[in-house]
């Protein structure tokens, strides 16, 4: 899929490369014993590290080190036996010890790949740079108090995995397609909650523009967008201001950018620094990270069944197509809920009713699969109905709205409402004739040519049967008596 923006001198292309900061899932933070529970009161989760009292020395938290080589051998990167933590050096007033713990040179994850699934069904390989392993900073608060600013620091020392792309995509769709992988990847091996609204996730987006094939052009990064659907505004903006920029006779300024949600814009926040301005160095608290090769070779074993080969098995036994599969895998829970209804119905048939009308009374209703009032037991018992000509399809989504309503088994509302199909030729014989015989206006006007009128008989057998004839066997019994 091409993103081309189309400029009054020419086609520009747009260059993206993301940052994403997940937090790792873990009750303790990366180099304290402090809590890292959502939702609690301003810092009643900082030990004496966290708030970097002269003297405390960091201590790694074993459970992080665990996630991030998880994470990086379920994006099939270089897992690194050693690393290093290095101090990043910079002034924020949120952020106790003046400098960050992160890593460096020697990140504990090199270099992998993310397969992405677009809206047309086709996939596109995307570069990971390197994952490492941070402390997050705190939070400043300033609308409490007319003079003053407050800080909360029960975020400070939080565990991040910072997951690093080459810039290979080329279209924010390719940029929110790579953001929802990389979230599926990290909530199937939870190490990761992936809530982009609670902070959990947030990326760092850079993005530059050039003439298509040229050299790449100055890149600026829209920092810490937390939706998916901001970062697709963010680029849309941010790439059309670039180019206004150029072809106005300017030169693109590197510098680090916020995204404002209300206006849909970008602005500058500051300079953006290189790494040397960080000057970074080794942390003498901590000695480098070393793990061994049986250690890895033992977390590749906690692996769960991953997005990308569950749904290859999905369309290999299922027979689904491409965007299907990938719709129903995105979520384990959904791919989960999906397998418990085809035990025992068709596939085809309930991967429709699974992302069509499942879904969309999902959404309507705010809640998400977990939340289903219809199991997939119930949902299952419903196709079955359907596959054995006992309702009609109609007929079906009725039901499924009770069944969405009230939790109720298919089977019971189908026999309470007495809504079986009628199948009995006989009996929708005697309609059909019934309606030929009152309406032979119509009947003239089909047989002088207007065919297309057979959908209007059609529908006034299902309104006499209120939509319980067996659709097919009423379309062959009017189309043979018209004709005849």
């Amino acid at each position: 899929m091409t993103y081309v923006i189309k400029g009054n001198t020419g086609d520009w292309e747009v260059v993206l490369g993301l940052e994403v900061h997940a937090q790792v899932t873990s009750n303790a933070k990366l180099f304290s014993g402090a809590a890292t529970a959502f939702g609690a009161e301003p810092n009643e989760q900082v030990s004496l590290v966290d708030a970097a009292m002269p003297g405390m020395l960091p201590v790694i938290n074993k459970e992080c080190v665990r996630q991030a080589v998880r994470t990086g051998l379920a994006m099939d990167c270089a897992i690194n036996l050693k690393s290093v933590f290095a101090r990043k050096n910079y002034f924020y007033a949120d952020l106790p010890q003046g400098y960050q713990i992160s890593q460096y040179e020697l990140p504990i994850v090199g270099e992998g790949t993310i397969t992405i699934d677009l809206e047309d069904g086709s996939t596109k390989e995307i570069g990971v740079e390197r994952l490492h392993l941070e402390q997050d900073a705190g939070k400043s608060i300033h609308d409490q108090h007319p003079t003053k600013s407050f800080i909360d620091l029960n975020r400070s020392g939080v565990a991040l995995m910072e997951i690093v792309s080459k810039p290979d995509m080329r279209s924010p769709e390719e940029a929110g397609a790579y953001i929802t992988k990389l979230r599926s990847i990290l909530r199937y091996i939870g190490a990761c909650d992936g809530n982009m609204q609670e902070g959990s996730m947030r990326a760092d987006v850079n993005v530059s523009v050039r003439r298509p094939g040229d050299e790449f052009g100055t890149r600026c990064e829209i920092k810490n967008v937390n939706s998916i659907r901001f970062v697709k505004q963010a680029i849309e903006y941010e790439a059309a201001r670039q180019v206004e920029v150029l072809e106005d006779g300017g030169e693109i300024v590197q510098e680090t950018r916020l995204f404002d949600p209300g206006k849909g814009e970008t602005r500058s926040m500051r300079s953006k620094e290189d790494a040397h301005d960080y000057r970074y160095f080794p942390d003498p608290d901590l000695l480098p990270l070393v793990v061994e090769q049986a250690f890895v070779d033992e977390m590749k074993t906690t692996l769960p069944e991953l997005p990308d080969v569950k749904k290859n098995r999905l369309m290999q036994d299922f027979g689904l197509k491409a965007y299907d599969a990938g719709v129903l895998v995105a979520e384990k829970e959904t791919a989960a809920y999906y397998e418990k209804v085809v035990a025992t119905a068709d596939p085809k048939l309930a991967a429709n009713w699974v992302i069509s009308e499942l879904f969309g009374r999902l959404n309507k209703a705010g809640k998400d699969i977990t939340e289903s009032p219809v199991t997939p037991e119930n949902l299952a018992s419903l196709i079955g109905l359907i596959s054995d000509n006992t309702i009609s399809g109609k007929i079906a989504k009725d039901v499924f709205d009770e069944m969405f309503e009230t939790g109720k088994d298919a089977k019971d509302i189908v026999e309470e409402k007495g809504l079986k199909q009628i199948t009995d030729t006989g009996a929708i014989e005697a309609i059909v004739d019934d309606i030929i015989a009152n309406n032979p206006g119509q009947v003239e006007q089909y047989r002088g040519g207007k065919t297309g009128l057979i959908g209007w008989f059609v529908g006034q057998v299902m309104k006499a049967t209120q939509g319980k004839a067996n659709p097919g066997a009423v379309n062959q019994i009017l189309k043979a008596k018209l004709d005849g």
